[in-house]
């Protein structure tokens, strides 16, 4: 466990700096400092005086999902990958409990799509192709895109996604809230 970086992002998240952090649990900067780059590791009861400081419980801290929210970057071998019939939806920032924003890159087969059956849901949605082409259906409403072309609509209306070429298409789509 990196506790370091956790009391960091704990520290951070409320807009403290080190030298506030340090006055608020009655220790030195310097502490605070080491500790955040795993150079010492704090003793339970002064783990327990930093966290109240951030009004953070213990169990709060080593919730390892409520971190893996916290995180900014994510390389593409930490993408959770979906599948939805042939198709692969890799869905970018891992738990999405309190998000409001999914981000997925989607990768359709040729010949792949959502169904016949039309997606409904509330919120927004919109994305880019990347490569090959997609037919996207809104409501009464058909397009073929292709790379570099974009669709953005009310989700509440029915739609769908159909490749309908002969090479796999990649679009980066984002949706809000999340709803995969």
């Amino acid at each position: 466990m990196d506790v370091g970086t956790r009391l960091k992002a704990a520290r951070k998240n409320r807009g403290f700096s080190q030298r506030k952090l340090a006055q608020m649990a009655d220790v030195s900067n310097g502490t605070i400092s080491l500790i955040e780059q795993n150079k010492i590791s704090p003793s339970v009861s002064l783990l327990k005086r930093l966290l109240e400081a951030v009004s953070m419980s213990l169990g709060e801290f080593f919730d390892d999902a409520r971190f893996s929210r916290e995180k900014q970057f994510y390389r593409a071998d930490e993408f959770t990958e979906h599948t939805f019939g042939n198709m692969k939806f890799f869905q970018i920032g891992g738990n999405l409990q309190g998000r409001r924003l999914q981000i997925m890159r989607e990768c359709y087969p040729p010949g792949g799509d959502t169904g016949d059956l039309m997606l409904v849901h509330q919120g927004e949605e919109g994305g880019i192709v990347i490569r090959g082409e997609i037919e996207v259906t809104v409501g009464d409403d058909v397009a073929l895109l292709s790379a570099g072309d974009a669709y953005y609509f009310e989700s509440n209306i029915p739609h769908r996604f159909r490749n309908p070429g002969d090479k796999e298409c990649e679009v980066v789509s984002v949706c809000t809230p999340p709803n995969f």
